[in-house]
């Protein structure tokens, strides 16, 4: 193909120019760029065509550097269109002598899908950019969210400790005082006493009977949570006999119930006496509370070769299976719960904790036909230490 056809054909727009600007020559695609027939194109001043701001710039920077330097690359230009518009193009030119003088081979490249390419580029920067503001917004505000989190969650460890802390003291001290009633209440009833005053006297003792089991409760919720944990004072003993003594004296504190103990298997135990009359306690008053009075509460001690267990069941409405997984923890209670038995909820989780410091644990079965059992398994040997 001829050079001249090259020059014609060329996909960019092409022109010569004398050093003064004027056009010698220029391709069909400047003409179709500005309107203007390569007739009307020849003798123009190529700077004559720019927009008034591009003449400037070519007059101040453009000539001045082709003199100097010979060329120009990739100057972004705006001509004017015949119709006003403008074009804008990437500017090129490098500087040739010839026998006749110096002329510039022009190149100009069009940027419209440049400009979009840059557009949507400096678009997704932009987007970029905010969406890294907002993330670095956001994690400050999720750190200072922390700290403020933290700082609470501090605070109510120290409140939650300041509380259970008095709850001990305050406990501790009304021990003397409950004490002394119980004695007090104790000594009268030897006396002759008129029906109503032994009925008032057995209240009094009722009552301070179920005091006595709350404080002791608290103690020893305080004594697991801000102490050296629960303690106990293993021993040889005979497991039977301390059920049997634990169910006489329940009897007296609950006279509605009707409790039956059953006694199965022979061997022997190393627990704490009064720790397990304490599980026998509170799992009996947590039968009394929930149970059907109508029907017997009966407490049964096994002896194995694989260890000992204790168990109290009840007949009444069955423990809902929602209140099964949290029914050990601190400060859980049951529905419906009579009003005549008062609870602190911490019987059961006592039991728990007793149960674990013996080297056992404590399990549940409950259902509407077969009613409610609690079981408390402890492993043949030695208990593990407090």
């Amino acid at each position: 193909m001829p050079a001249e056809s090259l020059f014609d054909n060329a996909a960019c727009a092409l022109a010569v120019t004398r050093e003064d600007g004027t056009i010698v020559h220029a391709n069909q695609r400047l003409s179709d760029w500005l309107g203007l027939s390569a007739v009307e194109l020849h003798g123009q001043r190529f700077q004559d065509l720019l927009t008034m701001g591009g003449r400037i710039f070519y007059q101040t920077h453009l000539a001045p550097m082709l003199r100097m330097h010979g060329s120009v690359t990739e100057v972004k230009l705006d001509i004017r269109h015949r119709d006003g518009h403008k074009v804008t193009v990437l500017f090129n030119a490098s500087q040739r002598q010839q026998t006749d003088g110096v002329v510039y081979d022009l190149a100009l490249f069009g940027t419209t899908d440049r400009d979009k390419y840059e557009r949507e580029l400096l678009n997704a920067r932009k987007l970029a950019e905010a969406l890294l503001q907002e993330k670095t917004a956001t994690e400050v505000a999720l750190h200072q969210a922390q700290a403020e989190l933290s700082q609470a969650y501090a605070i109510a460890q120290q409140r939650a400790l300041f509380a259970e802390q008095m709850v001990a003291i305050v406990s501790h001290d009304l021990k003397n005082p409950l004490t002394a009633i119980r004695m007090a209440s104790d000594f009268l009833r030897r006396g002759e006493h008129s029906p109503k005053e032994h009925q008032l006297l057995g209240h009094i003792g009722q009552s301070s009977e179920r005091a006595h089991r709350m404080i002791a409760d608290l103690l020893d919720f305080t004594q697991a949570r801000v102490g050296q944990g629960i303690t106990i004072r293993a021993q040889p003993l005979d497991l039977h006999s301390v059920i049997d003594r634990a169910v006489d004296e329940l009897r007296v504190t609950f006279p509605k119930a009707t409790l039956v103990h059953q006694a199965h298997g022979h061997g022997d135990a190393c627990l704490d006496a009064d720790r397990v009359q304490q599980i026998i306690g509170n799992l009996v008053a947590n039968s009394v509370a929930y149970g059907d009075l109508q029907q017997p509460i009966t407490i049964a001690s096994r002896l194995s070769a694989d260890g000992s267990e204790v168990s109290v069941h009840n007949y009444g409405a069955a423990i809902p299976k929602a209140l099964l997984a949290g029914l050990f923890e601190p400060m859980t209670r049951g529905p419906h719960q009579g009003s005549d038995v008062r609870s602190v909820g911490l019987g059961l989780y006592i039991v728990r904790e007793l149960a674990r410091v013996h080297g056992g644990d404590v399990a549940v079965s409950s259902c509407a036909t077969q009613g409610t059992t609690f079981s408390v398994k402890f492993q043949a040997g030695t208990p593990r230490p407090a």
